[in-house]
């Protein structure tokens, strides 16, 4: 669609600022929103204008969500179309392949890559694709035009299932999108592979923005009993492992998961130090605890706690029950790693939280590593909160 025939949009006077400043969101009391704005459809693009007529750019705007428009360009002539999503997806892989050698990593991260509402996990030739937008679900058979024009990949998967959806007035979906998914895709790290589950698995099927923290725990892990609990599909358990661990007992309560990680142990031949187990993370963390089983590196990676904002209490205080029973589980001088991948959690506050109960437990220690997100999970510098990941490693006495 040509740029002229969109829709036009204006900003009430003086709300323009934030946009002007390089923010690429605009909230639904910032808009000038008439009876023909809120009949558009949710994702519809349109061009924005400030209160005197001055261009702001092309955005999708959703008449329903508080996060009414999200920029694409300031450019009010630009097309969006699939040669207009190649051009950023060529950036995207460009800064990728600077940072990493092998093709596995976030290709994707929405607005810091100048893709609102996409995400697009890379494994080789098969990609994983979120749209989690009104706007991206619009624009999602122009962006599987796009892939197939700069990767040529063999298989596109769309795991439309993110609860973010439902706040654009989404429905959920995952759905083989192009291409074949035999032979099984899998992902290499560390020099190791594990295969993986597009379709059924969590997420995109793998955690990329642990992958550096996963390297700076596995060197800690020589000779010593690890023990990883929420483990997923043994990205943490084997990369330790690999490094030379005693041992290493990995936990999930996803049965999928769990035999993910089995195979991936058989596959890597490091089965016989590392096993797994399906359990309850807090109930298995409690028992362990009770039986005074120690190791000489922990880990803790969990789901997300706080979900919404009505979680943040009761979420927050599950990272200080976590501390409370991780923290015992540790050898002295031994290590702990937390993560928390709850965007809604303040970093200050996750701290605070994990910092509580450590006392509780009766250990003390120190802060020795922490960190975010790697270089594939980039973050617009006018949207902080996509820095969502937070993690520490601690010593423990």
């Amino acid at each position: 669609m040509a740029a002229s025939s969109l829709p036009a949009l204006r900003v009430k006077p003086r709300e323009e600022r934030r946009v002007k400043g390089g923010h690429p969101w605009i909230y639904s009391n910032e808009l000038l929103l008439d009876p023909a704005a809120k009949a558009l459809p949710p994702g519809a693009l349109v061009r924005l204008f400030d209160a005197h007529g001055g261009g702001l750019g092309i955005a999708s705007f959703n008449p329903h969500s508080l996060i009414a428009a999200r920029l694409w360009t300031e450019d009010t002539g630009a097309s969006i179309d699939a040669a207009f999503l190649a051009a950023r997806l060529r950036k995207a892989l460009a800064l990728r392949e600077r940072f990493f050698a092998a093709p596995y990593y976030r290709l994707v991260h929405a607005e810091a890559d100048g893709l609102p509402g996409f995400v697009v996990d890379r494994f080789d030739d098969v990609l994983v694709v979120q749209a989690n937008t009104a706007g991206a679900e619009q624009l999602t058979p122009l962006l599987l035009q796009a892939l197939q024009d700069v990767l040529q990949p063999r298989a596109v998967v769309l795991r439309n299932d993110t609860p973010v959806r439902r706040l654009e007035g989404l429905d959920e979906e995952i759905r083989l999108a192009a291409g074949s998914l035999e032979p099984q895709p899998h992902v290499e790290e560390g020099g190791l592979r594990f295969a993986l589950d597009l379709l059924e698995g969590q997420k995109t099927g793998w955690y990329f923005d642990l992958a550096a923290a996963r390297a700076q725990v596995a060197a800690l892990a020589p000779g010593q009993d690890v023990l990883d609990c929420y483990c997923h599909t043994g990205a943490f358990a084997l990369n330790a492992a690999k490094a030379g661990a005693k041992s290493v007992h990995g936990i999930d309560r996803s049965e999928s998961g769990v035999a993910l990680a089995t195979q991936a142990a058989k596959a890597n031949g490091l089965d016989r130090i590392a096993r797994f187990e399906k359990a309850d993370g807090f109930e298995a963390l409690d028992r362990l605890g009770s039986a005074g089983t120690r190791f000489g590196v922990v880990i803790t990676d969990p789901p997300n706690f706080v979900k919404s904002r009505k979680d943040l209490g009761a979420g927050s205080r599950a990272y200080r029950k976590l501390a409370k029973l991780a923290a015992p589980l540790v050898k002295p001088g031994g290590f702990w790693f937390v993560a928390c991948c709850a965007h809604l959690l303040p970093g200050e506050l996750f701290a605070k939280e994990v910092a509580i109960g450590l006392g509780q437990s009766g250990r003390a220690g120190r802060i020795v590593l922490s960190g975010g997100a790697g270089p594939d999970h980039p973050v617009h510098p006018h949207v902080p909160e996509s820095a969502y990941l937070k993690w520490q490693v601690l010593q423990l006495d």
